[in-house]
């Protein structure tokens, strides 16, 4: 993964460290959600991900009319058999970008979640599975809400880290120009890896040793943010078993096969913040759900 790793950040300027998390939820099998302004480089670090593993991608663009069938498919009479046929819809591909996806509807926004979920698709009472490996990378602009609607919990909750992008360096942006004037380097990236690795490195994730006491700690961590007088919804079981996944690919990147404290506490504010809820008093007072679970996290005692 190191190669690829390499690959992206050779055509993509993004902040330290967040290639790292996008392959983390990769390789725990999780899918990611990239909340920031416009034009940063979002669907850019989707499709490099997808150019330097050799993934198959699809794009989807939502939109107010965006209808369901767009996204899983739809049944197509064949008139030359006289049977219906299953044409696949933008769902089926490795990664699938799902851009501005608060600016669906709820009924398409809900679309998504049996793949995301379930790694399958129902049509029609057909059932379709998805090839693996398969993650959704969605994105929705922060400070546009006119024609919008807003993700459901449940949704958030299918999201296995919400990362945000920020503006480029000086030293970054003068190097996307000088990059962007000479073409685009993302599609000069060639595949450094193939399908099968990401798929081995999955299983290899899946393996890791993982002491009863690191298990102790992310629960200990889940229990303080279902007890926070600040937070009105705490952290659910799946966002437990989540968060380990995630530390397990984490470990996996760092080139140990066993996880440490180190490992959640690093992930745990990408994994959980997005899954929180605040009462109405935190909200009025300014708490933001990211500086309550570094703030939880460091309160947690780390065992030795």
């Amino acid at each position: 993964m190191a190669r690829v790793r390499n690959a992206i950040d050779a055509a993509v300027r993004t902040p330290p460290g967040l290639v790292d998390q996008a392959l983390m939820a990769l390789i725990a099998e999780g899918h990611l959600l990239i909340e920031d302004v416009p034009g940063v480089g979002k669907t850019a670090l989707a499709r490099a991900i997808a150019r330097s593993v050799g993934l198959t991608f699809s794009r989807v663009q939502c939109t107010p009319d965006l209808l369901p069938g767009d996204i899983t498919g739809v049944q197509v009479y064949d008139q030359s058999t006289n049977l219906f046929r299953f044409r696949p819809g933008a769902i089926f591909a490795n990664l699938v970008l799902v851009d501005e996806a608060n600016r669906a509807s709820p009924k398409t926004q809900a679309a998504l979640l049996e793949a995301m979920q379930e790694r399958q698709v129902t049509v029609d009472g057909e059932t379709h599975a998805l090839e693996l490996p398969f993650m959704v990378i969605a994105t929705q602009n922060p400070i546009e809400f006119e024609g919008t609607f807003p993700l459901p919990e449940a949704q958030l909750d299918r999201f296995a880290m919400l990362l945000r992008m920020g503006y480029p360096t000086r030293e970054d942006e003068e190097r996307l120009l000088a990059e962007q004037g000479a073409g685009d380097p993302i599609a000069a990236i060639e595949a450094v890896a193939t399908v099968d690795d990401v798929r081995s490195a999955i299983a290899t994730a899946r393996s890791l040793h993982v002491e009863a006491v690191v298990n102790g700690y992310a629960v200990s961590i889940l229990e303080r943010t279902r007890n926070d007088d600040r937070l009105a919804l705490g952290a659910s079981p799946r966002a437990g078993v989540t968060l380990m996944r995630v530390a397990r690919a984490r470990a996996l990147l760092e080139g140990r096969l066993f996880v440490t404290p180190d490992d959640v506490r690093t992930v745990a504010v990408p994994v959980l913040s997005h899954r929180l809820q605040l009462t109405g008093a935190a909200r009025a007072a300014g708490d933001e759900p990211t500086a309550i679970v570094d703030e939880l996290v460091a309160r947690t005692p780390v065992p030795m």
